[in-house]
């Protein structure tokens, strides 16, 4: 994967004539249905779990290569 920016702020998000709307950092600025939003953010919290679990594993010395 390339290299990118990891931001530590989260994005804005609403609800605005049926849709909604995600703004975020580095001009992020998009528009889903309902539904599109509904699985991006079951998806987002699996993977922030999976992702926090890699940072506190990453602190011991003893994983296997």
């Amino acid at each position: 994967m390339e290299n990118r920016t990891v931001y530590d702020e989260p994005s804005d998000v609403k609800a605005e004539a049926g849709s909604v709307q995600v703004d975020g950092p580095d001009a992020v600025d998009v528009a889903m249905t309902p539904e599109a939003a509904e699985e991006t953010s079951e998806r987002l919290a699996s993977e922030a779990v999976t992702a926090r679990g890699q940072r506190r594993l990453a602190r011991f010395t003893h994983q296997p290569k």
